[in-house]
């Protein structure tokens, strides 16, 4: 029997590792679990904090492009994953019919739909003088992103998880008031695409409730399976916190009611 892919894509800020649990969640239930970093990825958090050169020029085209070659290159259709702007390029690329099945969690907005209008220093002018990056620190991390967790727990996962993000693909996000990459869109309307899960977080400041349920609202002309679910009491981190578990095992189960199952007869 050949196993179900599910490729896991990551956010701004976070380094591949932040789906470690998920990985080994999804495998011990049969699928087969990929979290492939972004271009010029460094094995650890703190290598890319110490040196995050590669990333500087990174932009939403060029993830985009990267991770549609990953799901392409198996012969069994993945399920996609991703969280923050890993969840924009899961329903672009689900949108244009590449992969079975995506999973969009608390996702940068997609087709224009606004922001919130960004807090002042939500992260710092640039990383250790490269002004092409941009930083949170440990209290900006804790303050904007994991904001419903203890100090202890923020300042943990910091250490193993946070990394700088480009800021020409914040500003392609319209995470600074600049026009939105062409890539930042999803065809809400295809009726023959594979299901897609909206997951939010109803204490996100990043990407507020607000937004995905916008983006929920902008499928509802689409016959194709289109399902939200928000969980209460949960900030940006969901992916990454204590109640991480809670989040992947819910889409496991909505994968089960899908028809997904972790493996496929051979014939």
């Amino acid at each position: 029997m050949n196993r179900t892919p599910v490729v896991f894509i990551h956010g701004e800020w976070l380094h591949a590792l932040s789906w470690e649990s998920w990985a080994e969640r999804f495998a011990s239930r049969g699928f087969l679990a990929l979290t492939p970093g972004w271009p010029g990825e460094a094995p650890a958090a703190r290598e890319m904090r110490r040196s995050p050169e590669p990333f500087g020029d990174i932009g939403l085209d060029a993830l985009t492009d990267h991770y549609a070659g990953i799901v392409r290159s198996f012969d069994t259709a993945p399920v996609i994953v991703g969280h923050s702007v890993g969840g924009l390029i899961a329903q672009h690329l689900i949108g244009v019919n590449i992969g079975r099945a995506a999973v969009a969690i608390a996702p940068s907005p997609i087709n224009g739909i606004p922001l919130p209008r960004a807090r002042p220093a939500l992260w710092t002018a640039d990383q250790d003088g490269i002004a092409s990056l941009a930083s949170l620190s440990p209290q900006q991390f804790r303050k904007v992103f994991a904001n419903t967790l203890d100090a202890e727990e923020a300042e943990r996962l910091f250490e193993r998880y946070v990394v700088p993000a480009p800021r020409r693909l914040l500003a392609e996000l319209g995470r600074s008031g600049a026009v939105r990459s062409p890539y930042a869109v999803a065809d809400t309307g295809n009726t023959g695409r594979g299901p897609l899960l909206l997951i939010s977080g109803q204490e996100d400041l990043i990407v507020p409730d607000s937004v995905t349920r916008a983006a929920y609202k902008a499928y509802g002309d689409s016959t194709a399976a289109t399902d939200l679910k928000q969980f209460a009491d949960r900030a940006h981190s969901l992916v990454v916190d204590n109640g991480w578990r809670f989040v992947a095992d819910y889409v496991l189960g909505w994968l089960d009611d899908q028809g997904i199952r972790a493996h496929l007869e051979v014939r």
